[in-house]
Order: C-alpha cells, then structure tokens, then sequence
C-alpha cells in the first residue's frame, strides 16, 4: 500500500480545511450552539425530563450527529467533485495510486475533519447543559465509523453531482429532514404508534439512537440494532464506490 500517497492527499485536504477554517470548524459550531441556546436554554427550561435525562443534555447526541452527517457528506462531496470540475481528477487517476488509497485519503481527511467538529462541538455543549458520557470508547468509535460511513457517502455524491446544484439536493432535501425526524430532538417514544412505526423506516433515527446511547445508557432502539444498520450503510458505500472505481463511472468522461 502506497502510505505516501494516501498522505499526500489527506495533507493537501486537510491543508484546504486550515485555509477555510472559518467555513469548515467556526461555521457549524456557531450553528449548533445557537440550538443549544434556543432548545437547551430557552425552550429545555419548559420541557419535562426525557427518560431522566434534562432535555437540554438530551438534545447534545443528536445535534452532534446533525452535525457530523452534514459535515462529513459536504467534506467528501466537494473534495471530490472540485478537482472533477477542474480537471484536475486526471492527475489523481493517472497517478500510481489505487482506487483504495485515492478514497482514503479523500474520506479520512472529511471524516478528520467531521469529528473534530463533533469534538468541538461536545466541548462546547459542556458549557450549557451539564454532560456525563457513560460509554466513552464506543461514543468515540461510533463517532469515528459514522464520519467514514457518510464521507463515503458524501464521495458517492460529489461523483454523482455534474453541478454544484446537485451537489445540495440530496443534503438539504433529502438528509436534512431525515435528521430533523430522525430524533435528534425528541424520542420517538414520544410519537403516537402509528408515526414510531415510520420513523422506523428512517436511517437517522438508528444513527442518533446508537449515539444516544453511549451518553445516557438508554435509547429509542437496541444499540446492537443501531450499531448493526450503520455497518450495513457502510458495507453498501463501499460497495457503491467499488463500483465506480472499476466502470470509471463519471470518472473517466
């Protein structure tokens, strides 16, 4: 395996992030603290504890993880999808460098960066809602696989997209209501039966859940569920760019 060569492309990523730090680290942070300040503060000082747990620590896991999917899918997306619009991909293609070192390099530098703006962003929530995290290495592993699993996603995407306005379909129409309904405010316990049931057929809800969970001990579904759904979007990814790689699908024309 060419480790120089997964280096090189995870430091020219990451050396991009450095430059538009105020885009890639301050931007989100401030979008998610001004939640803490109207739900946690505002709005959590009204609400009733959700399976003993203050609403305002309740919402920390599920804003983390807004965050995180947002942040990985938009890394991966546009790191991909700038050097297609310059034309620059050619170079990486033609270099002596496999498809798996290439989507390395590109997925670990967004999932680098989505998870030091979720570590960020906890630190920041310790400030507004008092937080205690019972499973701190599987907090921190599901944290690190749900980085990778929407990078590779948002890898997919930034292929897939022939403009930038493609490139915002599927987050804002399609991952961003799928995270406002995934629980990342509520319980779906909370739902009336017939609505829990839907939100079932969610992926977000298993993602929040299984975060949840590392917190409080406690969740909407089964940790082993949550954690079995998000390996089985993984193994799909993987496959997807797979797929690419060996039919040079938007890559090669």
């Amino acid at each position: 395996m060419n480790f120089r060569a997964i280096y090189a492309l995870y430091r020219f990523e990451m050396a991009r992030a450095l430059r538009t730090v105020g885009q890639s680290i301050i931007s989100p942070v401030l979008s998610t603290a001004l939640y803490f300040v109207v739900f946690g503060s505002a709005i959590g000082g009204r609400m009733q504890d959700i399976d003993g747990v203050a609403y305002g620590a309740f919402i920390v896991p599920g804003l983390m993880m807004m965050t995180l999917l947002t942040q990985s899918i938009a890394n991966a997306s546009f790191a991909i999808y700038f050097p297609r619009f310059t034309g620059t991909i050619y170079e990486v293609l033609s270099a002596p460098i496999s498809s798996f070192e290439i989507v390395a390099g590109y997925v670990g530098a967004a999932a680098t960066k989505s998870v030091v703006v979720g570590l960020i962003i906890l630190g920041t929530a310790s400030f507004f809602v008092p937080l205690q995290i019972q499973h701190p290495l599987f907090m921190l592993g599901f944290l690190v696989l749900t980085a990778i699993t929407f990078s590779l996603f948002g890898f997919i995407l930034g292929i897939w997209a022939d403009g930038f306005e493609r490139l915002q379909i599927v987050p804002m129409l399609v991952v961003m209501p799928l995270t406002f309904l995934g629980g990342t405010f509520y319980s779906i316990d909370m739902l009336p039966p017939v609505w829990r049931t839907i939100s079932l057929f969610n992926p977000v809800v298993y993602l929040v859940s299984g975060f949840r969970w590392s917190f409080f001990g406690s969740s909407d579904i089964s940790m082993g569920v949550s954690f079995g759904m998000t390996l089985l979007f993984l193994v799909i990814c993987l496959g997807v760019v797979a797929w690419i790689f060996r039919t040079g699908y938007r890559l090669k024309s």
